[in-house]
């Protein structure tokens, strides 16, 4: 498994709203200013964002998109499914259905299984609240 720029923009788009929105609407142009991401690229991501309703949008001069929820409501894992979709590491654990013809004789599938268990474990232990502290430790990043 590898996380594209898709699913790590996604966060930091996240971590952009989360500090600079305080309950208000922020720009794309803006977050795209800060983070130095591309504003088309951006856009794409923040369509897949609003369509899983993480984020609500307004029209306007002063629109923009902000948060559905507190940033401690997020997980990593959340934002991740939504921009990379399953996160499992083969083909056949990508759904709830195992549907592959070795799958009762397949000795790997444990191993796949548990590499999923573990990421899965990690991504929705972490929440969108403890990147913004994190960063904020580290000092500024453009988001903060």
């Amino acid at each position: 498994m590898k996380i594209s720029t898709k699913g790590r923009y996604a966060l930091r788009l996240m971590m952009d709203l989360a500090v600079n929105g305080n309950g208000e609407y922020i720009s794309i142009k803006s977050v795209s200013q800060r983070q130095n991401i591309s504003e088309k690229y951006l856009e794409q991501i923040i369509k897949l964002l609003s369509k899983e309703k993480l984020v609500e949008s307004t029209r306007g001069a002063q629109g923009g998109y902000r948060l559905t929820r507190k940033p401690e409501d997020y997980t990593v894992g959340e934002i991740l499914r939504v921009t990379e979709g399953s996160l499992a590491p083969v083909a056949c654990l990508e759904t709830d259905e195992n549907t592959c013809e070795n799958c009762m004789d397949c000795v790997t599938l444990e191993i796949w299984q548990c590499i999923l268990d573990a990421v899965n474990k990690v991504v929705d232990s972490i929440t969108l609240q403890y990147l913004v502290d994190k960063q904020k430790e580290k000092g500024n990043c453009g988001c903060c």
